[in-house]
């Protein structure tokens, strides 16, 4: 079982021993969080292993524009990435090297969670 399959068990488990709905929060909070960044590494290795970004979108009930940043987040694309976002260039030179064996060093920096932002003040 993968280690992040059991930290998000284990704060499951906090947020159903929490004695109060405020007091689970937090770990209610970081089990999204851990799923969120599984979500991306599997959508990583399913790009990496051939599947196309509109199929990995579906599977992963996402529209096609939200994949590109998350996948540029991932410690194996990262490096392949333009800016914030991973186009079909850079898809098809990891992709290359992932087959020679040559992949680009990962990049294994903490990146923050996506996080919404407002178009315009209120």
């Amino acid at each position: 079982m993968d280690d992040s399959t059991e930290q998000i068990r284990r704060r499951l488990a906090a947020f159903d021993a929490a004695p109060s709905a405020l007091e689970g929060l937090p770990a209610l909070r970081e089990a999204a969080e851990e799923i969120t960044s599984l979500l991306d590494r599997t959508m990583a290795q399913a790009v990496l292993d051939g599947a196309s970004m509109r199929a990995v979108a579906a599977s992963a009930g996402l529209t096609g524009n939200a994949v590109p940043p998350r996948l540029a987040r991932t410690a194996p694309l990262r490096a392949y990435a333009t800016g914030d976002r991973l186009d079909a260039t850079g898809i098809a030179r990891a992709r290359y090297d992932n087959e020679r064996g040559h992949a680009a060093k990962p990049i294994d920096e903490p990146v923050q969670p996506l996080r919404f932002k407002p178009r315009r003040p209120t």
